[in-house]
């Protein structure tokens, strides 16, 4: 892929997770996808597992919204940094909806084969997030 191509992957990315369009944002990943990630408790593998953490994003946090920054691209390896925030509105984890916001820095790795994502692992800090909307307590310093 050029960078060009690449480059417009992004951007129809960026528009479908503001139209919180899961089948678009799993169509860019390969069948045989892979994908490591905190919220996915791990990795999941393939397309539908991977339309499974997209769906489990958007019903807990409706609102969830990314402010991108960065996009570094290198032949096939792309990395995309930005800042992440949202509101437990729809309940996470399998608990009630606390209502609480959270705002996290991430870092999104991927690799690309033949014009789709191969590998995708999301670096973010899970536990600043499940303490900011309430999940997990933290003694007083």
């Amino acid at each position: 892929m050029t960078r060009e191509e690449i480059v417009r992957v992004f951007d129809r990315r960026h528009d479908a997770v503001a139209r919180r369009d899961v089948d678009a944002l799993a169509a860019d990943h390969a069948t045989d996808s892979v994908l490591e990630s905190p919220m996915a408790g791990g990795t999941v593998n393939g397309r539908e597992a991977i339309a499974r953490i997209y769906r489990g994003l958007f019903a807990g946090f409706p609102d969830v919204a990314v402010d991108w920054s960065d996009l570094v691209i290198d032949g096939d390896r792309v990395v995309e940094m930005g800042t992440m925030s949202g509101t437990d509105t729809g309940g996470f984890m399998g608990l009630p909806p606390t209502g609480r916001r959270f705002c996290i820095p991430i870092a999104l790795i991927f690799t690309f084969k033949d014009g789709q994502i191969a590998h995708e692992r999301r670096v973010y800090d899970f536990t600043g997030m499940l303490v900011q909307i309430g999940l997990l307590k933290t003694k007083p310093a």
